[in-house]
């Protein structure tokens, strides 16, 4: 047990995680309450288009997938603008774009399906140092874009067309939102999948949201609940032979349960 803890591979997969722990929720909390939780379903499978196409030119996977997911941000923005009472088709259109052009590139690319396979389940434990450095720039983004315009996304979830009354640029506020997400996304899909990276993004933010008595601290919990799961998930991986990604999400997904539970004998 000692050996595989601290061997390279799983100190890698350890800071990558911790990464991908504090910028996951720290976008999502604001998703959840823009009711825009799906997104992440949407950037994660166009992400996988663009690992996709990465490797069939031969470039940096992730790199490629980065820039389908932040073009794919920008292009959920301008349909959300041209179906304002019905927002929700931009994600359901770039979803479906994203599954057509992955299949796509699956299709022309059939030598490498087997490693885009590791990203649409997750592959935490074969992140190498080009993989920790992008996952460290991302965070380090989040973290003082977040930080720089705090009480705008405070008041742009909250109340949008307050913020749009009151002079606050929401155009351009919720394209710096949906271009952080598709960062997180895309760098995440390495750590826990494609298949589960939303549930980082919104699992965390669901418990907090039971728990905490201010939107600071359901942020300060929702970090801290993704941190106990990715850290504890990792390990539990380590030592029993799991799959990282599924461990980290189930054990997400009991905490909801123990927390709904604990809140539920609480209130009766």
């Amino acid at each position: 047990m000692l050996d595989i803890l601290l061997s390279d591979f799983f100190q890698r997969a350890l800071i990558g995680g911790v990464l991908i722990g504090i910028t996951a929720p720290l976008i999502g909390i604001f998703l959840v309450l823009r009711r825009l939780s799906m997104i992440g379903d949407t950037l994660s499978h166009v992400t996988i288009a663009g690992v996709a196409l990465g490797f069939l030119i031969e470039v940096y996977p992730l790199a490629a997938g980065l820039v389908f997911a932040v073009l794919a941000s920008f292009a959920i923005e301008k349909l959300r603008k041209a179906y304002k009472s019905y927002a929700e088709l931009s994600i359901a259109i770039i979803m479906s774009g994203g599954v057509a052009l992955a299949s796509l590139f699956f299709t022309l690319g059939m030598g490498y399906n087997t490693d885009v396979m590791s990203y649409l389940f997750g592959s935490i434990y074969t992140l190498d140092s080009t993989d920790i450095y992008m996952v460290g720039g991302v965070t380090v983004v989040v973290i003082a874009v977040v930080v720089m315009f705090f009480k705008e996304f405070f008041l742009l979830s909250f109340e949008e067309d307050a913020a749009s009354v009151s002079g606050l640029p929401v155009k351009w506020m919720n394209m710096i939102i949906t271009v952080l997400t598709a960062l997180v996304v895309s760098t995440a899909i390495k750590i826990v999948g494609a298949l589960l990276v939303s549930a980082l993004l919104t699992i965390p933010v669901a418990i907090s949201l039971l728990l905490a008595r201010s939107f600071r601290s359901s942020i300060v919990l929702s970090v801290i609940i993704s941190e106990i799961a990715v850290i504890g998930g990792l390990m539990l991986a380590g030592v029993f032979n799991l799959a990282p990604g599924a461990t980290i999400v189930l054990l997400l997904i009991s905490l909801l349960i123990i927390t709904l539970v604990g809140k539920k004998g609480f209130t009766t």
